[in-house]
């Protein structure tokens, strides 16, 4: 497959945008591996579990309940979660400062497990994901998705490019833009997509050395 180059990709996006100062206004901004690293175990717990319960719910309602989820939930110390005990369980049910979704309590729970491990393997949650190799991006999303509860998909991306790690987040727009540029052909989730996305970005990236997040803005705004 020919893949048509990101500066091509970038001057339709600007065009639709309003040029490439608005464009480049709306690019996230990323990290260094650094100050990946540098984050606490509990603030990557509380990010998993933000994107967790925000899906299926309104953003701000969840957005306006947080405060009083870091209280609810200890501040997010792994240790603390991942020993709940059922008492403390059937309690958070009928916390008011919460929203009382069982399986997404749980998750809390099974997700400090998962970062505890991580932390035991690696050093931390913030050096496994700043290490993580770019070219295998698909690789770190297995390792949410398998690994972690209910972060595969769309709630592991956007933990990822919340906290600052490059990468991809398949949106409605960006997948729309990589059928339209060749890149996959049905289901964006099958092992040959995510397989195709990593293969285009990493090309697009070597081209001018452009984050994934970069790409994956300016691939969604290059689409009507």
């Amino acid at each position: 497959m020919t893949l048509r180059s990101l500066s091509t990709i970038r001057a339709q996006a600007a065009a639709r945008k309003g040029g490439d100062a608005a464009l480049a206004a709306q690019l996230p901004t990323m990290k260094t591996a650094a100050e990946l690293a540098a984050i606490p175990d509990d603030r990557w717990l509380s990010m998993m579990s933000r994107c967790v319960f925000q899906a299926g719910f309104s953003w701000k309602v969840v957005e306006n309940k947080w405060p009083g989820t870091e209280e609810a939930f200890w501040g997010f110390s792994p240790a603390r979660c991942r020993a709940m005990s059922d008492e403390a369980f059937d309690a958070l049910l009928k916390d008011s400062r919460i929203i009382r979704n069982g399986a997404k309590v749980r998750s809390v729970q099974n997700n400090a497990a998962f970062v505890m491990d991580l932390a035991a393997e690696y050093g931390s949650v913030g050096k496994a994901v700043a290490d993580w190799p770019a070219n295998d991006y698909i690789g770190l999303l297995d390792l949410l998705k398998k690994r972690g509860d209910r972060l595969g998909g769309g709630a592991g991306m956007v933990a990822l490019r919340f906290m600052g790690r490059d990468g991809w987040v398949t949106s409605p727009d960006m997948v729309k833009a990589l059928t339209a540029e060749g890149v996959i052909e049905g289901a964006v989730d099958s092992q040959k997509s995510r397989k195709a996305i990593q293969a285009a970005f990493s090309q697009w990236a070597s081209e001018e050395g452009t984050p994934f997040a970069h790409i994956s803005r300016i691939l969604a705004m290059s689409v009507d």
